[in-house]
């Protein structure tokens, strides 16, 4: 007799959309996975990339013990070996070269995941090192700097009011492969299409007319890096033009007159000439911005990942708040999640600049140092040099500038260990790897993503099935190395809790507990009893309530921006002779490097291809399809190119994520696949000048046809 078919509830933690799912399992397998329409918030809306929960959670390249190379093959080791030799190593490590002679490198899924979130402050505690780094400086770095900046708290970031919004300014932003990005915001297209509806429109600034410029109102071409000349203008446009309007925030707000001195040189018409974009056009979208009742500007990994990275999202914030927009109703606003809420008194743990890196002198954030300089902190001889290094959930060699230098820097370790369920192409090279459970196989609450939704929700997701004996959970994996490392060190270090039992507090003790919402009193029971989520109501005002800086107040003249504005004033944007602009390219069927194993999301057309301009195309003399060499000043890779009109003339896009042939890899389906890793061309020494983010986009490259063989 078969058993009995069940029902599960959750959210999809492959993305930041966090959209809900009914997930139908029967003998212990899944046998379907559906969008979810009960869930308020994604409203039955699920994306391809839902249904490789299941090639995650079935796959046989997972790991589910943990591993030791032993002469060049891995073999299964006890969970107390694991610990015991990892302990052992890095005590060795540190006690002859310092502290800092280990480094610690997180990967983006432990955003995804409150386990990694919750208990990485135990092992971290028993590290003690500063020599720390995370897919934060690949990716929203600026965002986070500046809020902290501005509003006194890296996680105090406004999102778009997108379900209220009549006019929304895009810029190097594509919701609808990302599914939303620093912003969380299931069902995008419907709630973009939903803007024209009310009679509004929105609009899209990218060098590739993406999925979201195809059904935009407009899209805009921008030549790559140019994106701080068109903020600067829009910014002169609204002096220039009388619109500046800082409404209710007036009180709170400083430095304008400054900010109005400090952009008196950047012109639409020299905007123009640097970005493509017409002075016209330029002043018509600040005007938008400006005399649209409930408008916002957002922006993305394209003006994220750039030199002037921190200036351009700055001057979005800036934008935003001069033309009224900053803290109303389909602006922009802050979240009032249930758990992690920033109230007035809180303290960023921002602590900028108060160390610098051993080698290029980057400033820290948080903790930990730009990822652009790992590489070079492993491979530089001297007093601090990293020896040893452990990654959490992260695959630099692919996701890191340089990838070449990266592989270089792993093969010198005197050792290195990895909490991963999959040998890639970074933990191929570690000399223990340490899995942890599979997503079903745990409890998860979205302590990040409801930091970043459009809309006040919370939901718990429950694990689909018992933990595997003989497994840890990655919290367990987090404590247990902890406390091995802590006795080897004779320290006194205290493994935390479950993390429901954490999270539990924290909403006891947020904005719907008991105390601030009697008549709410959330608590972890009662989000429980609902698994299709509660919803909170939408983004309310409120941010001048909840600065937490020094004072209370929303600074706008720093001097960081203004000089890096006279940077920016000597740059041209247009490249050498020969040379075109590498950007990168996102797939709603990929994110980065960790779902290229799944067969579901890798079948169909080829998403690794160049994408490249018939204009440039025919000035080199290459056909589609054929293969090219992509040159950099740091690498050359060979792929295959194919024509589109979708990017602009001077500029090439490759994807990011791909390249899982290298030597060890043990990821079937992902090493059968052609593309290339595009960060073995883009360059360690190409950042963004202030907070020391890479610059992925914009790198310049050659591209020349392969003579066929």
């Amino acid at each position: 007799m078969s058993a009995v078919a069940e029902t599960h509830y959750r959210a999809c933690h492959l993305c930041e959309a966090i959209c809900g799912v009914v997930i139908e399992t029967q003998n212990g397998k899944i046998t379907s996975i559906k969008g979810d329409k009960d869930d308020h918030f994604s409203r039955g809306h699920i994306c391809p990339k839902a249904t490789a929960l299941q090639d995650l959670h079935e796959d046989p390249d997972r790991l589910r013990k943990p591993v030791k190379k032993v002469g060049g093959n891995w073999q299964e080791i006890s969970w107390e070996e694991a610990f015991e030799t990892v302990a052992e190593k890095l005590t060795e490590t540190q006690t002859q070269y310092g502290a800092d002679a280990v480094g610690f490198f997180a990967g983006n899924p432990n955003v995804h995941n409150y386990g990694s979130l919750t208990h990485a402050s135990v092992f971290r505690k028993a590290l003690g090192t500063t020599s720390n780094y995370s897919a934060t400086s690949l990716d929203q770095l600026p965002h986070m700097l500046v809020t902290y900046l501005m509003y006194g708290h890296q996680f105090l970031v406004p999102v778009p009011d997108i379900d209220h919004s009549n006019y929304m300014l895009l810029i190097g932003a594509n919701p609808l492969a990302s599914n939303g990005s620093m912003m969380t915001v299931p069902d995008v297209r419907n709630r973009l299409k939903d803007i024209q509806k009310r009679g509004g429109k929105f609009v899209v600034i990218d060098p590739r007319r993406t999925e979201t410029a195809a059904i935009a109102d407009e899209h805009h071409f921008i030549k790559p890096g140019s994106d701080a000349f068109l903020l600067m203008a829009m910014i002169y446009s609204l002096f220039a033009e009388g619109l500046v309007n800082t409404g209710h925030l007036s009180a709170v707000v400083t430095g304008v007159d400054e900010v109005r001195e400090a952009v008196a040189a950047f012109t639409p018409e020299m905007a123009e000439a640097q970005t493509g974009i017409s002075a016209d056009a330029i002043r018509t979208l600040a005007r938008d911005l400006a005399e649209t009742d409930g408008a916002v500007c957002y922006g993305r990994m394209g003006v994220s990942t750039q030199v002037f990275g921190t200036l351009c999202q700055w001057a979005i914030q800036v934008l935003n708040i001069l033309t009224g927009n900053m803290d109303v109703r389909g602006g922009a606003l802050i979240t009032t999640p249930a758990f992690g809420n920033i109230t007035s008194g809180a303290r960023g743990a921002g602590y900028f600049a108060s160390a610098h890196s051993r080698v290029s002198g980057l400033p820290n954030f948080s903790g930990e140092f730009p990822a652009t300089v790992l590489a070079e902190e492993m491979l530089t001889p001297g007093e601090g040099q990293i020896r040893s290094l452990i990654t959490m959930a992260g695959n630099p060699v692919l996701s890191t500038p340089d990838g070449a230098q990266m592989e270089k820097a792993l093969e010198g370790l005197d050792f290195m260990v990895s909490i991963d369920f999959y040998i890639n192409a970074t933990t191929s090279h570690a000399d223990i790897i340490i899995p942890p459970t599979s997503a079903l196989e745990h409890d998860n609450y979205d302590i990040s993503f409801n930091r970043l939704a459009v809309r006040n929700t919370t939901r718990f997701n429950e694990a689909l099935f018992e933990k595997p004996e003989g497994t840890l959970h990655d919290w367990e994996i987090l404590n247990g190395l902890g406390v091995a490392l802590a006795n080897k060190k004779g320290l006194s270090v205290k493994p935390l809790p479950a993390p429901e039992h954490m999270i539990d507090a924290g909403i006891k003790d947020g904005p719907y507990g008991a105390e601030a919402n009697a008549e709410m009193a959330l608590t972890l029971d009662k989000i429980r009893q609902h698994p299709h989520g509660v919803d909170l109501g939408p983004l309310q005002p409120g941010l001048a309530e909840r600065l937490t800086g020094d004072t209370p107040e929303i600074k706008l003249d720093m001097d960081m921006m203004f000089a890096d504005m006279k940077r920016l004033y000597g740059v041209q944007t247009t490249p050498n002779e020969g040379e075109l602009l590498l950007i990168g390219r996102r797939h709603v069927r990929s994110n980065n490097s960790w779902l290229h194993n799944s067969p579901r999301l890798v079948k169909g057309p080829a998403r690794w291809h160049l994408l490249m301009h018939p204009d440039d195309m025919a000035a080199q003399q290459i056909e589609t399809g054929s293969t090219v060499s992509i040159k950099s000043r740091v690498g050359q890779v060979e792929t295959i190119v194919s024509a589109s009109t979708d990017i602009m003339p001077g500029v090439v896009s490759l994807p990011h994520g791909w390249g899982h042939k290298g030597k060890g890899v043990k990821m079937a389906i992902a090493s059968q696949q052609e593309g290339v890793n595009c960060n073995q061309l883009t360059d360690s020494k190409y950042y963004d000048s202030i907070s020391g983010n890479a610059a992925l986009n914009g790198v310049p490259v050659t591209v020349t046809a392969v003579p066929a063989t």
